[in-house]
């Protein structure tokens, strides 16, 4: 029998879930292979009519979603309203996406005379791939979880999902799931397009079985190390798209720190502690200038020191936080400007803590993620001392730069020395808080992911759809968007991009 825990109290409580045999997982992938082979061929109106009913269905159950949340949590009704608002506004999104119809790249070269010689005519668009495995992350219950992202990217291609719940949240995900079920069904969808397993073998067995065709995760550089090695045992590899560990550098230039002090520790100091500091894009290192910037480095410690300790997650979180904290300061060579073990305690909680270093002396044992409200502080005398720093950072989702107007060529040599670290580059503000939107990537290069493909945002349904091209097609074979009388979606004709009339 699974188990839950109230991470304020560590108290824990049967679930009365079970953990799912091999045997139904088969079952449950069985049912979702059934499905796609149904919604595969469905129209875009109805994949995105699905899309906004799921949304429907979430809101429908939101009292009861947000207070078992919040018991398996900790982070309280108003974050987690907002994170179920998300959550909702994705799956609309990407229905508005699915019925405009331009993430299909469709294109259409007909035959004719080329440069090299005549051509065949060919036709190409992306399409679904099959049933995707999605595991549920454990610091966004919704938004990253069950009626995440991921579901719904995978959803709007016109895949059918099957779903990892989290072991920290499984109430939250069962009834997640209840109320995405309900109200696909009622929409017409297929039986089995949504399916759910529960415990850490099933995980094992959801990847491994072979018609499972691509898997979304959010987690820790070591679960999905874990899970890409059952993938390539398999017969037949597929894709990992993994989100899983990311330190996102802050640099504050001279005339930043010299400029606006007091509002750059107020703002840095809310963005590493946000959520507790459990977000995937918390800013977790920070280069401030010697001299302009003690009064930051003053007011993240005083801030840091005058906080109450703040609830984690599962008690994984909580002593890892502890074990990378010593480390950060033990062989790390960090010294603690503010921050102490919050030995009270009742539950899993950590205490705000700023660790600092000279960037001359950084090292990449600094530049561990420690997912909690921990950052690491540099101290630099020149940007030199910046940009060999960063030599040491990994790869992250985010890299951000404070700088005044008048700084402008100095900058441009920061987005320069951050662009190759970093998938989306912030200026002027903090990198927690992403954006669901069109322009939107999250990802970034290793260990923050595995793949180019971003994770939010509509270009995130191109991580489950692959392109197909037809040549010299009968009419009647062809999907409905490459005919010569569709003109419903963006479409690329002989090379010309060619708008819906």
């Amino acid at each position: 029998m699974l188990t839950t825990t109230d991470p304020r109290t560590a108290s824990v409580s049967e679930t009365g879930i079970e953990p799912t045999t091999p045997a139904e997982v088969a079952r449950v992938v069985d049912a979702a292979t059934a499905a796609f082979d149904t919604q595969r061929w469905s129209s875009r109106e109805a994949r995105a009519a699905l899309l906004d009913a799921l949304a429907d269905g979430l809101e429908a159950d939101r009292a009861a979603l947000v207070e078992i949340a919040d018991r398996e949590t900790g982070l309280g009704e108003g974050r987690l309203n907002g994170e179920l608002s998300r959550s909702q506004f994705q799956f609309r999104l990407f229905a508005d996406a699915v019925r405009e119809g331009g993430y299909l790249e469709a294109a259409i070269d007909h035959a004719g005379e080329t440069p090299i010689g005549p051509g065949p005519e060919l036709r190409r668009m992306l399409v679904p791939i099959g049933p995707i495995a999605v595991f549920g992350s454990s610091n966004f219950p919704f938004a990253f979880s069950v009626a995440g992202g991921d579901t719904a990217s995978a959803l709007a291609g016109g895949n059918a999902v099957v779903l990892k719940a989290h072991s920290s949240h499984p109430l939250t995900s069962q009834r997640s799931f209840a109320a995405l079920e309900r109200a696909a069904l009622a929409a017409g969808a297929p039986a089995g397009l949504l399916g759910i397993v529960y415990g850490t073998q099933s995980g094992r067995d959801l990847v491994s079985d072979p018609r499972i065709t691509a898997v979304g995760f959010t987690g820790s550089l070591g679960a999905g190390q874990a899970l890409v090695d059952l993938i390539n045992q398999r017969e037949q590899p597929i894709p990992f798209y993994g989100e899983l560990s990311s330190v996102n550098p802050l640099v504050i230039t001279p005339g930043a720190a010299e400029a606006r002090a007091e509002a750059i520790a107020d703002g840095l100091f809310g963005s590493f502690t946000l959520g507790a500091g459990q977000f995937c894009t918390k800013p977790g290192i920070a280069f401030v200038p010697r001299g302009a910037g003690d009064a930051i480095v003053d007011g993240l410690a005083q801030r840091a020191a005058a906080a109450s300790g703040q609830v984690l997650l599962n008690s994984r979180i909580a002593t890892s936080f502890g074990e990378i904290r010593d480390r950060l300061v033990g062989a790390g060579g960090a010294e603690a400007a503010a921050g102490v073990v919050a030995d009270d305690a009742t539950g899993f909680e950590a205490a705000p803590t700023v660790l600092t270093i000279d960037a001359s002396a950084f090292t990449p044992a600094l530049a561990e993620e420690a997912f909690g409200p921990l950052i690491v502080v540099a101290r630099y005398d020149s940007i030199d001392e910046v940009v060999a720093a960063l030599a040491a950072v990994p790869d992250s989702l985010t890299a951000t730069v404070h700088g005044e107007p008048d700084e402008t060529e100095l900058v441009a040599s920061l987005t320069r020395s951050l662009l190759p670290l970093a998938g989306r580059i912030v200026y002027n503000g903090y990198p927690t808080g992403v954006r669901v939107s069109w322009a939107q990537h999250h990802g970034g290069g290793w260990p923050a992911t595995n793949s180019q493909h971003t994770s939010v945002g509509v270009t995130a349904m191109r991580r489950f759809l692959r392109p197909v091209a037809f040549q010299d097609a009968p009419e009647g074979v062809l999907p409905t968007e490459l005919r010569d009388d569709f003109t419903g979606v963006p479409r690329r004709v002989d090379g010309v991009l060619e708008l819906p009339a």
